[in-house]
């Protein structure tokens, strides 16, 4: 098979997978897989999360004007070879296997997004919960570099996770008022991801993102 064909057929296939495990999870019918589950450090609790959201500064969203992701400089070097990106790939897969570089050249990958696994680390993105240009716009502009970084590469915080990059993608830079996981049962988690993030990089959040999250909070 040629490389032009190969590459169509290769996505072809990963657009039916998408679209097949997008209804599933919007019918309520995908199973998470309990050997491959995504495991960032665990939210505040849905309690806790309420109260935190009830302590943010709602403001209107800030401009975009001098945002750069550059300005948030991510996948810094962790450990050894390790930058975060091999980190969270590591912590979020089953069975990985990384090199000499610290690639990750095989294993396994569940996104909780929208219940897909994969088996190659390059249709796997790590999501930051909270995105960059999100907090730019709720606070973080007014950062100096070194705080940007910090957060951009936070292991601590749940803000981190591996998704699928098709998935991640679709997201972009949108806040919970524009933008939820597919899959509904994971939507609560998100939530509280979110609040938490938020609430310890003091970052703001506008009302309709506020009106949003309480929403689902309250339905925790």
């Amino acid at each position: 098979m040629s490389g032009v064909y190969a590459r169509r057929s290769r996505g072809f296939r990963r657009a039916a997978v998408l679209a097949v495990t997008s209804a599933l999870a919007m019918a309520g019918l995908l199973a998470t897989s309990p050997t491959a589950q995504a495991a960032p450090p665990t939210p505040v609790s849905a309690s806790t999360a309420r109260s935190y959201l009830s302590q943010l500064t709602v403001s209107a969203e800030g401009s975009s004007t001098g945002y750069s992701r550059d300005l948030f400089p991510h996948w810094i070097t962790q450990s050894g070879a390790c930058n975060t990106r091999e980190v969270v790939l590591k912590r979020d897969g089953t069975n990985v296997v990384q090199d000499s570089s610290c690639a990750a050249t095989s294993g396994r990958w569940f996104s909780p997004y929208d219940g897909a696994t994969w088996s190659a680390a390059s249709d796997v993105d790590i999501d930051h919960i909270v995105p960059l240009a999100e907090a730019w716009r709720s606070g973080a502009s007014s950062w100096t570099t070194s705080k940007r970084q910090q957060f951009a590469n936070d292991l601590t915080r749940p803000q981190l996770i591996a998704v699928t990059d098709n998935v991640n993608q679709s997201k972009g830079d949108q806040d919970p008022a524009e933008w939820l996981p597919p899959v509904t049962s994971y939507r609560c988690m998100y939530a509280r991801m979110w609040v938490h993030t938020k609430y310890y990089w003091n970052l703001k959040v506008d009302s309709a993102e506020k009106s949003a999250l309480q929403s689902i909070l309250n339905g925790c």
